[in-house]
C-alpha cells in the first residue's frame, strides 16, 4: 500500500472556463466531452478547438484530460467515432473513457497510443470483469457506484497491480444500475445511453388504479406528492482514509452540467483533504468539518455515502421533493488580477449582486474571506450600485489581493 503513488484527484469540466476553473483550484485530471458520443449530451461541451486549448492549458499545468467517448454506439456512430478518435489522440488527450466493446477495439486501432478507461456504464462490479478489460487492455476501470468499499477492496487485490480503480466519491447518484437507464428512452425517446437523459428518475409519480385513469393517488400521504426514484447525492469528504485504503487510484467528483463554483468548491474541498491527509492523518482529522462545510457551499441534494458501507436502502432516497439545496448562489467569476495601485480587479458578473452585499471570495489558493461589496464600476467608468446583467464586465473594489479565476459567491436570496 505505501508503495502506490498519491491517490488522482478527478474533477467534471462542462466547458473550457470550467476546466480553467478545476486545474486552477487543484484537479491532478480532468474529465470532458465533446459535442458527441459522450453522456453529457445537455452539458455545454467542447468543440475541438476549444478541447485543443483545454488539453494545451491542462498540460501547462501538469494535468491530465480524460475525454468521455461513453455512448453505446450504434452502427451510424461507428465510422464517425473513428475520425474523432484520431483527432483526440492528435491534439493530446490523456484518456479516452470508453463502455461500449465496439469502441474499444476503434479506440485501439485507431489510437493505440492513447490509455482506455472503461467506463462505470460497462458495470465494472468484479475482478474477473476487470481483469478481462485489462487483458484487452485497458489502463483502467471506473467501478460501478453500486459497490461496497469491501468490493473494491477485493477487486483491487485480484487485479494486476499496473491496473488502476477510479470511483466516485461525490455528486449525483443514478437509480438505474450504473447509469444504464430506460425509463428516459421509454417515457421522452431520450435515449439515456446516447447521452440524452430526461432524468425521470427525478419526477413526481403517483399510482393510478386501472379502472380509474384519471385518478392519481399519491404514495404518501403528502400534497406534494412523492419521489420514489429520488436518490441523495454523494459526499465522501469524511472518509478519505478508508477510500485510500482500499486501493482507489482516483477520486471522481461528478458533475460536468454543475456551475462554476461547484467544481471550484469541491475540488478545494478534496485538495486540501485529501493532501492534509497525506502529511498527517491527525491534521485531516481535526479539519474533516471544515471540508465538510465547504461541500455544503455548493447546489446538492441530501448528501449520503452511497453504496460505500453496504446497501443504502431507504437512507439512500429522498421521498419528500426532488429539488437541491443551494445555500450560495455563484455571482461573479475575478476575470483580471488585482491592481494594488486602484485597490480593484476586473470581475465577470454571473448573478445579480449590488454594493452593501456580504459576499465570500473563494480563492484557487489559500483561505476563504467575507468581504462587503463597497464599490464597482463599469465599462465606461460610472459607478453603479449593482450588477445585473449576465456577463457584465465591471471593475470592483477588494479588501485585499484576489486573482484571476476566484470565484465570488453570497447567500442565496432564497434561503
Amino acid at each position: 500500500m505505501e508503495n502506490r503513488k498519491k491517490v488522482e484527484l478527478l474533477a467534471p469540466a462542462g466547458d473550457l472556463e470550467r476546466l480553467k476553473i478545476a486545474v486552477a483550484y487543484g484537479a491532478d485530471a480532468v474529465y470532458i466531452g465533446g459535442k458527441s458520443f459522450g453522456l453529457r449530451a445537455k452539458a455545454k461541451n467542447f468543440d475541438i478547438p476549444d478541447m485543443e486549448e483545454g488539453i494545451r492549458f491542462a498540460h501547462e499545468h501538469g494535468v491530465k484530460v480524460y475525454v468521455t467517448a461513453n455512448i453505446f454506439a450504434h452502427n451510424k456512430d461507428l465510422e464517425p467515432m473513428k475520425e474523432y478518435l484520431k483527432t483526440l489522440e492528435e491534439i493530446g488527450a490523456d484518456a479516452f473513457i470508453i463502455s461500449d466493446p465496439g469502441v474499444f477495439m476503434l479506440a485501439k486501432e485507431v489510437a493505440p497510443d492513447t490509455e482506455i478507461h472503461v467506463s462505470t456504464q460497462a458495470n465494472n462490479t468484479n475482478y474477473q470483469s476487470a481483469i478481462f478489460w485489462y487483458n484487452l487492455g485497458a489502463r483502467r476501470i471506473v467501478v460501478a457506484r453500486e459497490l461496497s468499499l469491501d468490493e473494491i477492496r477485493e477487486i483491487r487485490s485480484k487485479i494486476p497491480e499496473d491496473m488502476e480503480i477510479e470511483a466516485f466519491i461525490h455528486g449525483a447518484m443514478c437509480i438505474s444500475y450504473s447509469g444504464r437507464c430506460l425509463l428516459s428512452n421509454y417515457l421522452t425517446q431520450r435515449d439515456s445511453n446516447q447521452g440524452d437523459c430526461a432524468q425521470p428518475c427525478r419526477w413526481k409519480y403517483h399510482l393510478v388504479e386501472e379502472t380509474r385513469p384519471d385518478t392519481y393517488l399519491p404514495i404518501e400521504e403528502n400534497d406534494r406528492g412523492t419521489f420514489i426514484f429520488n436518490s441523495k447525492d454523494m459526499n465522501l469528504i469524511g472518509y478519505i482514509p478508508e477510500l485510500i485504503e482500499a486501493g482507489i487510484s482516483s477520486f471522481k467528483i461528478e458533475g460536468r452540467m454543475k456551475t462554476h463554483n461547484y467544481v471550484a468548491a469541491l475540488v478545494k474541498a478534496y485538495r486540501q483533504a485529501i493532501d492534509d491527509y497525506y502529511e498527517d492523518p491527525e491534521l485531516y482529522r481535526r479539519n474533516i468539518g471544515k471540508y465538510y462545510a465547504e461541500t455544503e457551499k455548493v447546489s446538492h441534494r441530501i448528501y449520503s455515502t452511497g453504496f460505500y458501507f453496504g446497501n443504502p436502502d431507504s437512507e439512500g432516497q429522498i421521498y419528500e421533493n426532488s429539488s437541491y439545496k443551494r445555500d450560495y448562489d455563484f455571482i461573479a467569476i475575478v476575470h483580471k488580477d488585482y491592481n494594488p495601485e486602484t485597490g480593484r480587479a476586473v470581475i465577470m458578473q454571473k448573478n445579480k449582486f449590488c454594493v452593501g452585499d456580504e459576499i465570500e471570495v473563494l480563492p484557487a489558493k489559500g483561505e476563504v474571506f467575507t468581504m462587503t461589496v463597497t464599490k464597482l464600476i463599469n465599462q465606461i467608468g460610472e459607478e453603479v450600485s449593482s450588477a445585473p446583467h449576465p456577463h457584465e464586465i465591471l471593475e470592483m473594489e477588494f479588501p485585499r489581493p484576489v486573482h484571476e479565476m476566484d470565484i465570488l459567491r453570497k447567500v442565496s436570496d432564497k434561503n
